[in-house]
């Protein structure tokens, strides 16, 4: 799960970092010219691919701490071992939740401020803090990308801690169906 987690989640950091880029080559938004028109739409679909991937990739490992809590609760019944392992994987996973939680309301804020800063909606965030929608909203896309980079860092770490674990149940596993004669493997 390690690498395939690294693999998505350094996708979508680029993805974000790309939208990034993308939206600061916009130039003047409220240009009538074909030319911003059309990077402003590349913008906005890059970063809305961008948000989407972002989520699936917290989805994702929400769903596989879900899946190996599973796996470990029936395992330590079936073989009557020690809750600590159960209990050690439940922390973990929990652990990751308040930060995926952030994450996926900077990555809907981000881009509900995006909305809003185009020039081509009725709703105008011009002079709120005495900045232009688009800074706001450039504001919050840098710190969106560099919140999710540290979580997913945070996330890859526990993804580690969690992979000891369940290496540390098959090691404990393997140990009682030898003892007890059963075939491994």
């Amino acid at each position: 799960m390690k690498r395939i987690f690294l693999t998505l989640a350094v996708i979508a950091n680029c993805v974000l970092v790309t939208a990034l880029f993308f939206g600061l080559w916009v130039g003047d938004p409220n240009t009538r010219d074909l030319v911003v028109q059309q990077r402003i739409s590349t913008h906005m679909l890059i970063g809305l691919g961008a948000l989407t991937f972002a989520t699936l990739v917290h989805a994702i490992l929400f769903t596989y701490f879900m899946g190996t809590g599973r796996w470990l609760e029936e395992t330590s019944r079936a073989y009557s071992l020690d809750q600590a392992w159960h209990s050690e994987n439940q922390r973990i996973k929990y652990g990751t939740l308040p930060g995926m939680v952030v994450c996926l309301l900077l990555l809907i804020t981000t881009g509900a401020l995006g909305a809003a800063a185009d020039p081509a909606t009725p709703v105008s965030l011009d002079g709120f803090l005495g900045m232009s929608g688009s800074t706001i909203h450039f504001t919050i896309a840098i710190t969106t990308a560099s919140v999710n980079l540290i979580v997913n860092i945070m996330e890859l770490i526990a993804i580690h801690r969690n992979g000891m674990i369940i290496e540390g149940v098959l090691a404990e596993v393997r140990r009682i169906r030898l003892d007890r004669g059963l075939p491994v493997e």
